[in-house]
């Protein structure tokens, strides 16, 4: 019951419209309601041959239906209102709380089951507020306005025919307790199979590439095999309980039958009075059906709701002051004090107890082997993660107590896989300054070395990119990679095996730009490569997140035994000739 007193909040800015709503289908009723009792007098007029009292009747009966269309119209329109403007609500607020979460959350999530959240689970809330509850309330109003009528005719006929009414309550009751679990695990089913989808389709090149279509579609099967078959569950419960709830009314109807055919024929009940009693009657199968209707929708967005709720109740992690101040001036000193970070849901340090001093402006290389903590250290620097002990500091101030938007703005980071949105070239380089101009971004392109490529795509700076940039090689997004992060302008640059997708001769381009870039900025080069590492003017050695060794390529040839190593299958001792020096 708290999910659903919770949703109903969502509802809170729109009080007016609900309020309206409500009073546009409780008039549209009463007009309905008016008509079957205006047809009974009608045709109680024919029997009396009452000409213009028929007249009359059929006048305020056309009146009664074109104000029940006029109202019903506007219910309609108002109602659409309301559940837009929540969907709007939702789904801003859903994305906004997704963007406030930290990057271990995503680290553990399923894209899939997400987007599955922000989409069904979504719709199934959005239509229940916007229109479920309308049409409870429609059909309760039906209910009641009905009933009161009935009484006015007749009440001992009304009572016979409201007598299933509890029983009617009870099921729908009993049906919304069972049907609520069934619903919420269609809902993760549903978000199982989606996710399934999503994979397949973002890995459609692996898939291929080892003609696994088959395997992929097995799974692919085996998911909407479980969706099918817990649809099926809850298939079952509403194919017994909807054609149940709409049958005890037949009971009612069956009774007046008897008992109000028996009146009619003893002359103590009009034909006049017994057509309006048994329209209402009629008229109220249809809300009693789509009471049962409607609760099953309530137990699905209650499912929904919950499921939103346990996104919306998951807390970030990272904890911002309040008016945190941006990032204090300076050149781009780093220091990390006795900093160990373990990553959720590992029992192995990514990082141990580690010490480390970067002096503003100069370049560090980090090597080690894979699994040695070197992008777990440079992804302390913009805190995409937070240290689980000791202290990471950026021109003396603590990471942790600044803004990280201006954290952020002064740390650009270029991944060995980067990642580019499906937009133009220009926004792409673009997107980590917005307002730049159109010769800086050219600029930038041009001391990435990516002018020349750029310069060749049909549109130029205005070709679409594909999704994720796929369309390009893997060095041309690279160098738009390292343009965008150019562009940024940061005092702190991290080159996380940048290199890594180009040949030897655009490598040598690239580290060229790369050195007019860093001369004066902070760069931290993850690297494989000599060539790469030659960059540095330090080179610091990981180890099972620890550091082994500091110091220059020769030094650390004689003295570290694992630097050497890697070294030797990094392409030979020798550092390139430019690194001399």
């Amino acid at each position: 019951m708290s999910t659903f007193r919770r949703l109903l909040g969502f509802l809170r800015p729109y009080r007016t419209g609900v309020v309206f709503s409500f009073a546009l289908a409780a008039a549209a009723m009463a007009a309905t309601v008016a008509i079957p009792w205006l047809t009974g007098r009608a045709i109680d007029a024919t029997r009396r041959g009452d000409r213009n009292d028929l007249w009359m009747l059929a006048i305020v009966v056309a009146v009664a239906g074109l104000l029940r269309l006029a109202l019903s119209v506007g219910r309609r329109l108002v109602a659409g209102r309301v559940s837009l403007g929540v969907e709007v609500d939702l789904r801003q607020r859903l994305y906004a709380h997704l963007q406030s979460l930290e990057l271990g959350f995503f680290d553990h999530q399923q894209t899939g089951q997400l987007m599955s959240r922000v989409t069904v689970d979504l719709q199934a809330v959005r239509f229940f507020l916007g229109y479920g509850l309308i049409f409870i309330g429609q059909a309760l109003f039906t209910i009641v306005l009905a009933g009161i009528a009935m009484f006015l005719l007749r009440p001992e006929l009304a009572a016979i025919a409201l007598a299933p009414v509890p029983f009617v309550v009870l099921v729908a009751f009993r049906f919304g307790r069972r049907s609520r679990p069934a619903m919420q695990e269609v809902q993760q089913r549903v978000a199982e199979l989606t996710a399934e989808a999503e994979e397949n389709v973002s890995g459609v090149r692996v898939v291929k590439a080892f003609a696994r279509e088959e395997r992929q579609l097995g799974r692919f099967d085996h998911r909407v095999g479980r969706v099918f078959e817990q649809s099926m569950i809850a298939t079952r419960l509403q194919a017994f309980y909807a054609p149940f709830i709409g049958f005890l009314p037949n009971i009612g109807l069956a009774a007046i039958l008897f008992v109000g055919g028996r009146a009619v024929i003893d002359g103590t009940l009009t034909v006049g009075e017994f057509t309006a009693f048994y329209a209402y009657l009629l008229m109220l199968i249809g809300p009693m059906r789509m009471l049962g209707y409607m609760l099953g929708s309530a137990q699905r967005a209650t499912a929904s709701g919950a499921r939103i709720f346990q996104l919306l109740d998951r807390a970030p992690a990272m904890s911002v002051p309040e008016n945190a101040p941006p990032l204090p001036a300076g050149a781009g000193r780093v220091e990390l004090r006795g900093v160990s970070l373990t990553f959720e849901g590992s029992r192995q340090q990514a990082l141990d107890d580690v010490d480390l001093t970067v002096e503003a402006g100069s370049t560090v290389a980090l090597v080690g082997g894979t699994g040695s903590g070197k992008t777990a250290l440079v992804s302390l620097l913009p805190r995409l993660y937070d240290a689980t002990a000791g202290e990471v500091l950026i021109d003396g101030a603590n990471v942790r107590d600044v803004d990280p938007r201006s954290l952020r703005h002064e740390i650009a980071v270029v991944n060995d896989d980067p990642f580019l949105f499906s937009a133009t070239v220009h926004d792409n380089i673009a997107y980590a300054r917005p307002e730049a101009t159109r010769e800086e971004v050219e600029l930038a392109a041009r001391r990435a070395r990516a002018e020349e490529f750029v310069g060749e795509l049909p549109d130029g700076y205005d070709t679409m990119i594909g999704e994720r940039g796929l369309t390009l090689s893997g060095g041309q997004r690279q160098r738009i990679a390292i343009a965008r992060a150019l562009l940024a302008n940061p005092r702190i640059l991290v080159l996380d095996d940048a290199t890594s997708a180009v040949d030897a001769s655009t490598e040598q381009e690239i580290k060229e730009a790369l050195r007019e870039v860093m001369a004066g900025r902070t760069t931290f080069v993850i690297a494989h490569r000599l060539s790469t590492i030659s960059l540095a003017d330090d080179i610091v050695v990981l180890e099972h997140g620890r550091i082994v060794a500091r110091g220059g390529h020769d030094e650390l040839l004689d003295d570290n035994e694992l630097y050497a190593e890697i070294a030797e299958a990094a392409g030979g001792r020798s550092m390139p000739r430019e690194a001399v020096g």
